[in-house]
């Protein structure tokens, strides 16, 4: 097992609908949501975790694969590759995205999956596009109100405000990927970008928040334009 080389992906997430990523807050503020989005704690500026992109890329990944209900709505471990619908997929799920710490792995387990292939880095808000909100005198974030509908009175019910980064908005990309002996993973990785860009990030997309869109290095983009899920 050699590396051969570590490769990097970089480009810009940009915000197509509303993104709402939480950041857990407990405090409460007068004027404040609700429910407040991540926030870097020196620049308060929000930005997207690379534990977020990781997770839900590998989540539809799993989807797809046939394996997210085969640990009990965990993530894919190694113990569970045998009761697979599809070993190759899997395996290379396990591959890109690492085992689980509660795998005990024999060490000739441990040498077919390797390391974890990705390091996603954490995407900050693009310095071009703060810049340019910042000389409008605009926020970096909207508040959107919501409530709930009484089914038999018709009337608004339980209003609430969730903060979001607001359409337009554009995050730096960043992801590194070890590749070992010259192992060809890299088209599942550009399924997942698609299969994410289809889907939403954060929370709320079924309510329409969360759309994005890589915009990727020339060749990169180009891989992602003809990632075909199906």
């Amino acid at each position: 097992m050699k590396l051969t080389r570590i490769q990097e992906i970089t480009g810009t997430i940009e915000v197509v609908t509303g993104l709402h990523i939480g950041g857990g807050g407990v405090e409460m503020h007068i004027g404040g949501s609700d429910n407040p989005v991540i926030r870097h704690p020196h620049t308060n500026e929000p930005y997207i975790p690379g534990s977020s992109l990781k997770g839900k890329i590998r989540s539809m990944l799993e989807w797809r694969a046939g394996l997210a209900t085969l640990n009990n709505g965990g993530p894919m471990c190694y113990g569970k590759l045998n009761s697979a619908p599809d070993k190759n997929a899997a395996l290379r799920i396990l591959k890109l995205f690492g085992v689980s710490g509660g795998d005990s792995l024999t060490p000739a387990q441990a040498e077919e999956v390797g390391p974890s292939r990705l390091a996603f880095r954490d995407c900050p808000l693009q310095r071009t596009w703060v810049e340019k909100i910042r000389q409008k005198n605009l926020p970096l974030t909207e508040t959107k109100m919501e409530n709930t509908i009484d089914r038999v009175r018709g009337v608004a019910e339980h209003p609430r405000n969730t903060e979001r980064v607001p359409a337009g908005a554009t995050f730096d990309f960043r992801l590194a990927v070890k590749v070992i002996d010259d192992e060809a993973l890299l088209d599942e990785l550009f399924i997942g970008l698609k299969l994410l860009e289809m889907d939403s990030l954060g929370g709320s997309g079924s309510r329409g928040y969360g759309r994005v869109i890589f915009r990727l290095a020339e060749e990169d983009q180009q891989r992602l334009d003809h990632a075909k899920p199906w």
